[in-house]
Formats: structure tokens, sequence, C-alpha cells
């Protein structure tokens, strides 16, 4: 092997290395979405709880969090009481809603993690998960936020809970409620 191949090689496997060192580094939950600023998917399933039919379309003008879960993820587990905190906080106001997306479960499952955490607002079941590969949903939680013109504003990957949670709702959700910015 010429002392120019070996040189090269060894330069490539430095660069690679390089390139792996600083993937490890990297945060896994800050995968990039092509949704944000788009309209957001939209989508009619039915409620884990009653069966009746939820459309996305029937809550056009208002602020929509979606969330992803579901019975058998143990970060689901993690933030359900902030994600039912979440709920509680701003379920007064007019223009907000929140809508639960049950992904890849058992209804039996579905039902039975509900009765167990509670459930104060409503949950989609997304039977066959084409709603989380419409909303590009790499696993659960994640969650979303859409605003009043049914633009995709935000989203997170991981569990709703402590900075994440505060960041959320002050950054995010209440802006877009009070129409002061257009969120990230």
């Amino acid at each position: 092997m010429s002392r120019g191949l070996q040189l090269s090689l060894i330069i490539g496997l430095l660069a690679l290395f390089a390139l792996f060192y600083q993937g490890l580094w990297g945060d896994p939950r800050s995968i990039p979405t092509v949704l944000i600023g788009t309209e957001a998917p939209t989508f009619t399933g039915p409620d884990v709880e009653s069966g009746k039919a939820i459309s996305l379309e029937q809550y056009k003008g208002k602020v929509v969090l979606l969330n992803f879960w579901a019975s058998w993820c143990y970060e689901c587990k993690v933030e359900h009481k902030d994600i039912l905190r979440l709920h509680q906080q701003f379920k007064d106001h007019p223009d907000f809603v929140m809508l639960g997306i049950n992904y890849q479960d058992e209804l039996p499952d579905a039902k039975k993690y509900l009765k167990t955490y509670g459930s104060t607002f409503q949950h989609v079941r997304d039977i066959k998960g084409t709603l989380a590969i419409d909303y590009g949903v790499y696993g659960v939680p994640e969650t979303f936020v859409i605003d009043q013109q049914g633009v995709i504003r935000h989203k997170w990957v991981g569990p709703i809970v402590g900075q994440v949670y505060t960041n959320l709702t002050e950054n995010v959700i209440s802006p877009l409620l009070n129409n002061t910015q257009s969120s990230t």
C-alpha cells in the first residue's frame, strides 16, 4: 500500500471517528421536523373512551395541543401528571383544546391506562399508526402545538416535565392564546 493511500485512510478514519464522537454529544430529543410552519394534517378517529368520532377540523380556530402516547410507554407515564396539569392550566380558555393521540395500543390497555392515571380530555385512537406517520412521529411521547390557523408551531420529542413544561406553557401556548407571537 502506498504512503499516500495509507495517509488518506488514516485521515478518513480520523474524520469518521470525529463525526461519531460529535454525534454522541447531540441532543436526541432535538429531531427536526419539516412540519413546523406547515398546515397540520387533518384526521378523524374514534375517541378511546366513547368511540365517537373526533376530528381535528372541529377545532379549527383554536390552539390545539396533540400529545401522542401509549399505555406501554414508560415516559408517557412519567409525563402524565404534568400533561393533566397542563390541561388544567388552559382548559378554561375558550381557544384551547388538548387531544391525546393513543398510538399503536390495544383498546382495553388504553382504557385501563386512562382509568389508572386519570383523564381530563379526549383521546383519539391511532389504530393503524397512520396519524403518527402523517405527523412524522418517531416514538412516544411526542407533542405538537397547532395554532388557530391550523399551522404546526411547535414539536417536542419526549416527556413534558420540568423546564420543558415551563417553556411549553410560557413560550408556546400562552403567546399563541394571547396572539402575541408565532411560536417555534
